[in-house]
């Protein structure tokens, strides 16, 4: 897939809004009874930015990272300011934030996910998010609770895979926490702004939709 590892810068994104969506196909039958079914596994974010931008610096930044991006063309990484951690918002990433598996001894890769809801509270509620894209540096590790170096693992800050130097042993816990970037590319092949003063303008939202990488 055509993507660029660089980031929308933050202040671009500033009055941002956006969320999840998911796609559910329903029929109804004759009894009045549902069957529900989802094509999806996973949910798909998508968000609107660059209404709040009023300096002509800013849109024409923006719109020089869109040129960059040819558009719809080239994915980017975009920080969701709403839920960019393993841990919650406000908190600070910890290596036990998050379950990535269970070591049998010969095991040495793990990818990085981030758990929505509760997986153990009954069938199909909980759900597990692959974490594609870490913040390069941000990784912090564990087994069975216990911190991994450095040197004891290596992170590919373009798939979020996790390699350890040693497989973990059989029925030992792999944890990590993390901060992590949402890829996106333009919904649009179109910027629209309008000048109202010498320094200053408006421009029309820009949408943005989240990119299976």
């Amino acid at each position: 897939m055509s993507f660029h590892e660089v980031r929308l810068p933050a202040r671009l994104a500033f009055g941002s809004t956006g969320g999840v969506e998911r796609r559910t196909e329903i029929v109804t039958l004759a009894s009045g009874f549902e069957r529900r079914n989802s094509p999806w596994a996973m949910g798909r974010r998508r968000y609107l930015i660059g209404a709040n931008l009023r300096s002509l610096a800013d849109m024409a930044a923006l719109t020089a990272f869109f040129e960059a991006r040819r558009g719809r063309l080239y994915g980017f990484r975009f920080r969701d300011f709403a839920d960019f951690a393993s841990c919650a918002p406000g908190g600070t990433p910890a290596a036990g934030d998050q379950v990535l598996g269970t070591g049998d001894g010969t095991r040495a890769v793990f990818p990085l996910v981030k758990a929505y809801g509760d997986p153990g509270s009954g069938p199909g509620e909980g759900l597990q998010r692959p974490i594609t894209k870490p913040v390069e540096g941000s990784v912090r590790l564990a087994v069975n609770g216990i911190a991994v170096s450095g040197a004891g693992f290596s992170v590919d800050a373009t798939t979020g895979v996790v390699t350890l130097a040693r497989a973990p042993g059989k029925g030992t816990v792999v944890s990590a926490g993390f901060l992590f970037d949402t890829p996106v590319r333009f919904d649009a092949d179109r910027l629209e702004m309008t000048l109202e003063s010498f320094d200053a303008g408006r421009m029309a939202a820009v949408p943005l939709i989240e990119v299976r990488v």
